[in-house]
């Protein structure tokens, strides 16, 4: 029993925080923070600075949580002892919804990004392609993936630091070309969409900083569980400086106006220099990271659910397992078959809009959990001052996040995509009161 605890207990803080980097990095930074820059302009540095302040304030919450009390069903768990079954049960499926949606999102992702070198190939046949790909990694088992997802990671980070290197040397003339972005000089040229376009892309900025809840179930496996929010402060310092860095660059090397959804900032910022080598490179790099991140959502959405049946929050069936060695949860990954064949039809029928839709409405169910957290974090952690003033002011930055996707075209149809979710699960969750308390 001690062996297996300190297998368990194996991780450092700064392991935690690679993983943490390894996990947030995805096409929600790679492409979507495009859709951010043509929203709000230069100003969506501060937009990419104000959402790690309020990441930080969520995970530190979680991870306080999971230092006071460790629990393998982490948010999920701490909501149904802050509130009751209903609060476990709705959280649990509100991320379960979010993943899905992100699969779908990074599914779109990818497959527009593999339309850079088959443009005349409909999006839904490398939806299809990337869906089965990803299927069979599930099949793999979660020890080779992880393995894979570590190689992911480093490369993701690596064809960052590719960019910022070839930026600085385009800025510094050491490369041909002329870069054409500029330095704002007056706060109009800052936010030349005015105060509403930046509320917008703040949506955007947050999206690219999801993945935190990994974190937190992660946490759990600390040789020290109170390096759980140390952990979080290197992670998302390191993040936060990749992400306002090779931002700044390419909008130094290219006017806002030029960026364009369907492709990453980093590899317009650059189409302006004899660098025929980059879009293809950094789009395959992109590719890797996104399917990555897919795979990954994969497996979390299938273990979710897993638990979810174990614990009587969703039908029994979901919890069966083959007999073999390698137990899969077969109806578990049917269900995520059907999202993922979901995803694949709607990238038919909209192809055009079906990722800014999705995008939004991934982003909007996560911070929908975040404001969960937060909620919670009072009812079970004795908080200091500064505590509760940082809990308030996450609250207050979440929700800027989430009212900001009513004001601009683009992220309104997926703001009501995800109420949509969330009134089913209100629904199903009245329902299901009368028999808990039977049960009870």
């Amino acid at each position: 029993m001690a062996k297996k605890q300190a297998e368990e207990a194996s991780l450092t803080w700064w392991q935690l925080s690679l993983i943490g980097v390894g996990c947030i990095i995805g096409t929600g930074f790679f492409l979507a923070s495009s859709m951010a820059i043509q929203m709000t302009g230069p100003s969506v540095i501060l937009a990419f600075i104000m959402a790690a302040c309020a990441t930080y304030i969520v995970f530190e919450a979680l991870a306080k949580m999971s230092a006071n009390d460790p629990q393998k069903g982490s948010f999920r768990t701490y909501a149904k002892k802050a509130y009751g079954r209903w609060a476990g049960f709705s959280s649990g499926w509100v991320y379960w919804c979010s993943e899905i949606l992100i699969i779908g999102s990074q599914l779109t992702a990818i497959s527009l990004l593999t339309k850079l070198w088959f443009p005349k190939v409909p999006l839904w046949i490398f939806a299809l392609i990337y869906a089965v790909c990803g299927l069979l990694v599930l099949f793999i088992g979660a020890k080779a993936f992880g393995k894979l997802e570590s190689v992911f990671a480093v490369m993701k980070i690596a064809a960052i630091f590719m960019f910022i290197v070839i930026a600085v040397l385009a800025l510094t003339g050491v490369l041909d070309g002329n870069p054409k972005g500029d330095v704002p000089s007056t706060l109009k040229g800052f936010f030349p969409k005015g105060f509403l376009g930046f509320w917008s892309a703040l949506l955007f900025a947050f999206y690219a900083h999801g993945g935190i809840e990994v974190m937190g179930v992660m946490a759990i496996h600390l040789k020290k569980k109170e390096d759980a929010p140390k952990s979080g402060k290197i992670m998302l310092g390191l993040l936060g400086i990749i992400y306002v860095t090779s931002l700044t660059l390419a909008l130094l090397l290219m006017p806002y106006s030029k960026f364009k959804d369907d492709k990453s900032p980093f590899v317009t910022a650059l189409s302006g220099f004899n660098l025929d080598f980059f879009p293809h490179v950094f789009t395959a790099a992109i590719i890797i990271a996104g399917f990555s991140t897919m795979s990954a959502s994969l497996f979390s959405v299938t273990t979710i659910l897993t638990t979810l049946s174990e614990e009587g929050d969703a039908p029994a069936i979901f919890s069966k397992q083959t007999k073999k060695k390698t137990k899969m949860p077969l109806p578990a990954i049917a269900l995520t078959s059907v999202g993922l064949i979901l995803s694949i039809v709607t990238s038919l029928l909209l192809p055009e809009k079906v990722y800014q839709y999705i995008t939004t409405a991934a982003a909007l169910m996560l911070l929908y959990n975040w404001l969960f957290i937060l909620t919670m974090y009072q009812r079970l952690v004795e908080a200091t001052k500064a505590d509760k003033v940082k809990r308030v002011i996450g609250i207050i930055l979440v929700s800027a996040a989430v009212s900001g996707a009513l004001f601009h075209t683009t992220s309104r149809p997926g703001f009501f995509i995800s109420l949509g979710f969330l009134t089913v699960i209100a629904i199903i969750v009245l329902f299901l009161r009368k028999r808990w308390k039977e049960e009870a």
